[in-house]
């Protein structure tokens, strides 16, 4: 699929399995954040809106003003943290990489890289939305 022009309804009709949608404050900068931290790509990047690809995996960012209608909106902090008790797992990506570059924006490191018993490198970064994401990868 060409993320870059497909039209929305062509893109919500493609969708299978579980997807993942993250509404945020500000769209652009969280693909900013996605691109320097973790090499991810955005398309069709807006002030509402954004498909993101990690891999061949593929999920959305929506602003808070595209939820207006939406009941989840009336549920989202005003202060962050936003994204409390929700891990984003990247299994493709390395800790120590992730957290050399989130140094570099805003970001903060909740836990360095460190060698877990289940068997893989992680580390926990948190955005400016709040989410927590693990950038891991096996021992």
């Amino acid at each position: 699929m060409e993320y870059e022009t497909v039209k929305a309804e062509a893109f919500g009709r493609s969708l299978k399995g579980i997807g993942l949608n993250l509404l945020v404050r500000d769209v652009p900068g969280q693909c900013a954040f996605l691109r320097a931290v973790f090499g991810m790509r955005s398309h069709q990047v807006s002030a509402d809106f954004a498909i993101v690809t990690y891999g061949d995996q593929v999920f959305q960012l929506h602003s808070d003003a595209t939820y207006h209608a939406n009941p989840l909106l009336g549920l989202v902090p005003e202060n962050p943290p936003r994204g409390a008790g929700l891990e984003i797992r990247l299994y493709d990506s390395d800790p120590d990489e992730a957290v050399r570059r989130a140094g570099r924006v805003e970001a903060v490191i909740l836990q360095a890289p460190a060698d877990k018993p289940h068997g893989l490198r992680e580390a926990y970064i948190l955005c400016e939305n709040g989410y927590a994401w693990v950038p891991s990868r096996p021992l």
